[in-house]
């Protein structure tokens, strides 16, 4: 598949993307948020608006559980967003939920076999181990089976943001131990995911099968979305969505995203101002 470069966010024409989008999805750990924690509530607010103006999708590589500790249980998105206007894709999506009839429904998901579950938990310990990368000391659960994902975090789920920020900012850790499983594991997926952790899940499902599923269930081209991220670059679990078509938005960190999204806003506001429709707001 040709490369593709995901520009940072400075460099892009904003304004032009926003006025032809119909959908903008975003990363959730440290696109939205920082890893595993709650949206503050300025970007709570903001993403709550941009659901009342066009298609919202959260795709990331974590269970549907923290979707609903990090967006759906902050009161300041909760008060105001259109939920029907959201689209929720977690473990890289692997998963499917949409809002209706007052409630959250998974409309798809993708496991896993058994075995195919087992041999991704052995071959993710036995060369972290390997590699020097089976830390000692931990917060939580090295290795989680999430039925359509088995993820290893090599601090543990619950590490302090700090922590995994600093354990391999070159990538170069995960990058190793992502080789090797993939070796073991030809007929599966094995991508490099938060700061910490690799994924495992059926291959041809990632973020960028997510997104023409989810073009598709909205009647759209893939181009006709923007995709924000945090791990665009091609070792990142980001830049399936870029390759996939999407208009790809490069961020570092969660204050950039509530740039991007106020931005957004704006535009599409302005479209509403003008007379114009604003694209897809009350699907």
């Amino acid at each position: 598949m040709a490369a593709v470069i995901a520009d940072s966010w400075t460099e892009l024409d904003l304004d032009a993307m926003g006025r032809c989008a119909r959908a903008v999805g975003f990363d959730l750990d440290n696109t939205l948020a920082r890893s595993k924690m709650p949206m503050h509530n300025d970007m709570a607010a903001a993403l709550a608006e941009l659901t009342n103006l066009t298609q919202v999708a959260v795709i990331s590589g974590g269970r549907y559980e923290l979707f609903v500790r990090q967006i759906l249980t902050v009161e300041a998105f909760t008060d105001r967003a259109h939920f029907p206007n959201l689209h929720l894709m977690p473990t890289s999506g692997t998963r499917y939920y949409r809002y209706r009839d007052g409630a959250w429904h998974c409309e798809y998901e993708h496991d896993l076999s058994e075995e195919d579950r087992r041999a991704a938990m052995e071959s993710l310990e036995r060369h972290a181990r390997e590699l020097g990368v089976w830390e000692e000391h931990t917060w939580g659960e090295r290795i989680e089976d999430r039925g359509s994902q088995i993820t290893f975090s090599a601090l543990g789920q619950q590490a302090p943001v700090d922590a995994k920020e600093a354990w391999d900012p070159d990538n170069a850790k995960k990058n190793a131990l992502r080789v090797a499983v993939a070796a073991d594991l030809p007929h599966l997926f094995v991508r490099s995911g938060g700061a910490t952790s690799v994924d495992v899940s059926a291959r041809g499902i990632d973020k960028g099968y997510a997104v023409r599923e989810l073009a598709a269930m909205l009647g759209m081209d893939v181009g006709e979305m923007i995709f924000v991220g945090d791990r665009m670059d091609p070792d990142g679990n980001d830049y399936p969505a870029a390759q996939a078509g999407v208009m790809p938005v490069r961020v570092k960190g969660p204050e950039e995203t509530l740039e991007v999204v106020r931005r957004l806003i704006g535009v599409m506001r302005g479209m509403a101002a003008d007379g114009g429709v604003t694209p897809d707001s009350a699907a």
